[in-house]
């Protein structure tokens, strides 16, 4: 869906306070669903988590994003949504881990498409932060860094890098590029 926008990146680089930035400004957004699985997971002491049973956690992350965005397709289908990470996150991640997917999900993952505009995050270790979920080493960010923008460019997508800044800067960024993307398809 071309009202579909994902923040994508590596992990601690601000994606979600960007997000949450642009949901003051009136906009819809679906939350990242690594985290919501990793605390369910850690609470009920399920081992579908990156630290025990990866491929489970795979699949619940990619059935997760699946049920979000077809969730937001009725909810909210003309509405500018904002995903803090997409499926091809979960693609990149089980490619990362050396995962092989149900063959089914895998599939249907190729079936939701969301704006060809992808805005990634850039590496940035000054704020970068471990914490209850986030658990990964820099060079391990940096390395799930590349491994996100090489799959999302081998699907098609045209990466956007928001600048280094504060996040009313990057939130602008962000708000001015979808509005001359609009232009621009409204003049194609």
């Amino acid at each position: 869906m071309n009202n579909f926008f994902i923040l994508t990146g590596g992990p601690g680089v601000g994606k979600t306070t960007l997000l949450r930035s642009l949901e003051k400004e009136g906009f819809s957004i679906v939350e990242e669903v690594a985290r919501r699985i990793i605390q369910e997971e850690v609470q009920k002491r399920g081992d579908a988590l990156p630290w025990a049973d990866k491929t489970k956690y795979a699949e619940r992350m990619l059935r997760g994003s699946i049920e979000s965005y077809a969730h937001q397709q009725v909810t909210s289908p003309h509405n500018i949504t904002f995903f803090d990470r997409g499926i091809p996150d979960t693609l990149a991640y089980a490619q990362m881990e050396g995962l092989i997917l149900s063959p089914e999900l895998f599939e249907q993952s190729n079936e939701y498409r969301y704006n060809p505009i992808v805005f990634i995050l850039p590496r940035w270790e000054e704020i970068y932060q471990i914490d209850q979920e986030r658990k990964q080493s820099w060079e391990e960010a940096l390395k799930t860094y590349h491994e996100i923008q090489d799959t999302y460019l081998a699907h098609h997508y045209q990466l956007i890098e928001i600048p280094k800044a504060s996040v009313e800067d990057r939130r602008d960024f962000v708000m001015r590029t979808i509005v001359a993307t609009m232009r621009l398809k409204n003049n194609a």
